[in-house]
């Protein structure tokens, strides 16, 4: 299968306007906002004279000219090449345009600075280095990591506190201190405590899916996969048992779908506050709401507190929180914990359901990639007499390949970040330029899509060929769908756990093949910054023969 490359025409835009950097304080700022108020405090009555009004007009625009259009020569001011930039839009016409998809664009920069160990790019008014040298990006994630350590806020912790508080949120002490605490939750030992939970989700899931498709059944993958991960995440992440196969109007299933419903608008949204945090704040622009904290808050109360009183244990992410101690030896309170509890439901839902609709698409148009991960599967599941444990699926190392591959053309992260907390000096960016040093507050990204497709790392990149990653081709500093360094994605190996579970299920039981509404070669879309693809990921099911349930768990499996 090959990812359609030429998805789109780059479109210059040559558009500068002259500035200059002007660092202005604080005091500054409140002198001319007061001398601002004053002038406005008149009587209704009074009819401002032009000279007032063209000395607001002018304080109006001096305000816009150091807030918005000062930092505009970031990067020439420390010769970092950058392509011409449009003030205050920045980089972002193409996209705010949904002229492209973001993860493109963002490659035809980095192809085109290919000379160069770091380019500028301007999110809006927001200047970011971008680095394009792995050396360099491992250099900066793990060797100086206590000198990048934090990523930059996408929402206003007042606004949006739920998002704010949890680890992926969390700066400095505070993140570290949450980091330990959580980090033995998903260790082997829990990781195997939890697997009969995913099993009895998968084991629905798939056995809905198998009944459906005795006679060949079309799905779209988005819809039916995110009720399998919202199982997933209430009984792991919640404590709660739904059966959205069953009953997909469930509360929480329903909630989950409100919550979580991906449009461009939430994405403008975040971009937003991680750009203009104070017009953000002062908008009032929260991406989930006061609505989504609390019914989620209501949710952990009631699990902790029922399971206090009749001394019930589960093994789910909120028995390891509720059984955690911070470094003072505290619980976590109920806010920490359903914060922390979100971030695995936002990323448990979407993007696991969304790299799931990868997985099954990739297998579907290449059946020999399917014909061998099934050959996989059915040995181990002989051997396990239809039910398998957790080390016979964690070693599966075909299916390993395959949703590494996966990973590696369509990763679910645009980009990756770190906030500068310490002046730190880049090398120069070219043999013939200077070292440019990185303030704080200043930020980085890296590219995992960039990366993961560039030829000089992968021979013939574009095309889907798990074998790679059996053959010690792939090299691993620039392999990076989950991040790096210690502030690398948590929850990658249940996230993995997961959809092995569920592909071990599934392909024993269907048949996967494209159908007439399937777009191959794949188009990534332009309408979403989270990646998806066009007219939506629809496949046929079909029965297998011989592979349905017999009890609880197993699966009958075909006799070779």
């Amino acid at each position: 299968m090959y990812i359609n490359d030429g998805l789109y025409k780059r479109n210059s835009i040559i558009l500068s306007l002259p500035t200059r950097h002007n660092i202005v304080s604080n005091s500054y700022t409140s002198i001319i906002l007061a001398h601002l108020s004053q002038a406005l405090s008149v009587q209704n009555t009074t009819i401002m004279d032009p000279f007032t009004v063209t000395l607001l007009l002018g304080v109006v625009f001096l305000l816009i000219y150091y807030y918005l259009w000062r930092g505009m020569n970031y990067f020439k001011e420390r010769g970092i090449a950058h392509d011409p930039v449009i003030p205050i839009i920045g980089h972002m016409l193409p996209i705010m345009m949904r002229r492209i998809y973001m993860g493109h664009y963002l490659n035809d920069m980095y192809n085109r600075y290919s000379d160069r160990k770091y380019f500028g790019f301007y999110n809006f008014i927001r200047p970011l280095i971008v680095i394009r040298d792995p050396d360099l990006m491992n250099s900066i994630t793990i060797k100086n990591f206590d000198y990048f350590t934090d990523h930059h806020p996408v929402v206003n912790k007042d606004l949006d506190p739920l998002v704010a508080k949890n680890l992926f949120g969390l700066k400095g002490d505070d993140w570290r201190e949450m980091r330990k605490l959580l980090s033995p939750s998903f260790s082997s030992a829990k990781m195997k405590i939890m697997f009969k939970l995913i099993i009895d989700c998968a084991d629905n899931f798939t056995n809905h899916v198998a009944i459906e498709s005795r006679n060949g059944k079309i799905y779209e993958l988005k819809e039916i996969l995110g009720r399998y991960t919202t199982d997933v995440i209430a009984t792991s992440s919640f404590g709660i048992a739904v059966n959205s196969m069953m009953d997909s109007e469930n509360d929480f299933n329903t909630f989950a779908r409100k919550t979580l419903q991906i449009s461009f608008a939430r994405g403008i949204k975040m971009f937003m506050g991680g750009t203009f945090p104070r017009l953000t704040k002062l908008l009032g622009l929260s991406v989930f709401g006061e609505q989504t904290r609390l019914y989620f808050k209501r949710v952990i109360a009631e699990t902790v507190r029922q399971r206090k009183e009749k001394g019930i244990y589960r093994p789910d992410m909120i028995q390891l929180m509720m059984e955690s101690r911070n470094s003072k030896g505290e619980e976590l309170t109920i806010d920490e914990m359903t914060s922390q509890a979100f971030v695995f439901f936002l990323a448990g839902y979407d993007t696991s359901s969304t790299f799931m609709c990868f997985v099954l698409f990739a297998i579907a148009a290449n059946p020999d990639v399917q014909a061998k991960l099934r050959a996989e599967i059915e040995e181990v599941a002989r051997k396990a007499n239809g039910q398998p444990t957790y080390d016979a699926i964690k070693d599966m190392a075909y299916m390993d390949a395959v949703l590494n591959e996966t990973n590696r053309l369509f990763p679910a992260a645009l980009f990756l970040d770190r906030v500068c907390v310490k002046e730190f000096e880049l090398p120069p960016a070219t043999p013939d330029s200077k070292p440019v040093l990185v303030k704080p507050g200043e930020a980085v990204w890296f590219l995992p899509l960039s990366f993961q497709t560039d030829p000089k790392y992968f021979s013939d990149p574009m095309k889907f060929k798990p074998e790679r990653f059996l053959n010690n081709e792939v090299p691993q500093k620039v392999y990076i769908p989950f991040g790096m360094g210690p502030r690398i994605c948590i929850g990658n190996r249940f996230a993995l756990m997961e959809t092995k579970i569920m592909l071990y299920y599934l392909l024993l039981r269907c048949e996967i093949e494209p159908c007439a509404k399937t777009t191959l070669p794949i188009t990534l879309s332009k309408k979403s910054i989270m990646i998806s693809v066009d007219n939506g990921f629809w496949l046929n099911f079909k029965a297998r023969k011989n592979m349905f349930p017999s009890q609880p768990n197993g699966v009958n499996v075909a006799k070779a």
